[in-house]
């Protein structure tokens, strides 16, 4: 049976400029009602979790800090919106610990002290303002490790390093992470040794296919392998990050377009029997209902939408 989606990584401007060519300005341009229109399409298709990808982004946050100035976008409050309105439709986001360092070097990141001076204040500084909002469910890591064959130990230190500094602020929160190098895990005993000294609740492991490492026919393997680890581990739950996007031109260094629905279809049903919940990167961009007036992405986005639609029978 195929899952359907449960929910989105979501953001205010996308982090690599040439990937973003349909996005940004889009974005930056977004009033308070647009984003809030943006979240009730998630919503109507089922979705339960948003995870804001970035709380901060080439040094401008999204949030009132002394950290950054703020970033200029038309919507002067997003991270209050965003949680404003997944409160009221009973929804749930993970919040970004991210970026106060640069994107393009997560191992410097891992360990940086400046940078998780930062990262810290930020949290404190989001949970000070925003900490009523009932759909603040727990936080995200976006400076991710590629997994080659095992989990790095720096990465997993990292990693349980924001878990104390969440648990801190409010001993409910969850933690969620996502990392690539799904294709290149190892499932030996090591691998499930050094899983089971990763404290976080949800490890969502990108499927790789809209940056073409993997194909659909091969993730169901990898999910498969993976689930066998999780279930040995007994510790995070496996979910899945599945790439709703494919390239204009090169990898990387062109703009992301929506990908025609039988390859998503495809991509859903190898991961379905193995994962507990499906989140994709990424609805805003990829996906638009039809006649939207929070339009973000190219025109072949209404296309993935209503087949989407109509195959889940929503």
């Amino acid at each position: 049976m195929i899952k359907p989606i449960n929910g989105s990584f979501f953001e205010f401007q996308h982090h690599n400029k040439p990937e973003g060519k349909y996005w940004n300005d889009v974005m930056r341009s977004m009033t308070e009602t647009q984003w809030r229109n943006k979240i009730r399409e998630m919503h109507e298709l089922g979705m339960e979790y948003l995870v804001l990808l970035a709380s901060a982004l080439y040094d401008e946050a999204y949030f009132e800090t002394d950290i950054y100035p703020i970033a200029p976008l038309a919507c002067p409050d997003p991270i209050g919106v965003l949680l404003d309105e997944t409160d009221k439709l009973g929804m749930k986001v993970f919040m970004s610990a991210g970026f106060y360092g640069e994107w393009t070097k997560p191992y410097d990141n891992f360990v940086d002290p400046d940078v998780t001076k930062r990262a810290f204040k930020a949290m404190s500084t989001i949970c000070e303002r925003y900490g009523h909002n009932k759909s603040l469910y727990g936080w995200y890591l976006p400076d991710e490790a590629w997994i080659n064959k095992y989990f790095d130990p720096l990465f997993i230190d990292f990693i349980n390093k924001y878990r104390a500094e969440t648990l801190r602020l409010n001993p409910d929160f969850k933690m969620l992470i996502a990392p690539y190098g799904t294709k290149d895990c190892v499932h030996d005993d090591e691998f499930v040794r050094r899983l089971e000294t990763i404290d976080c609740d949800f490890i969502a492991y990108q499927d790789e296919v809209g940056v073409e490492k993997s194909t659909p026919d091969q993730t169901k393997r990898y999910y498969e392998s993976l689930r066998k680890s999780h279930d040995k581990a007994g510790r995070a739950a496996l979910w899945a990050d599945v790439e709703t996007f494919k390239f204009e031109g090169h990898v990387y260094h062109s703009a992301l377009i929506s990908p025609d629905f039988s390859r998503l279809k495809a991509q859903l049903e190898s991961v379905s029997p193995y994962v507990d919940k499906i989140l994709v990167y990424t609805y805003p961009g990829t996906f638009n209902k039809p006649g939207t007036d929070a339009f973000i992405g190219e025109p072949g986005s209404t296309k993935l939408y209503t087949d989407y639609k109509e195959f889940f029978k929503l």
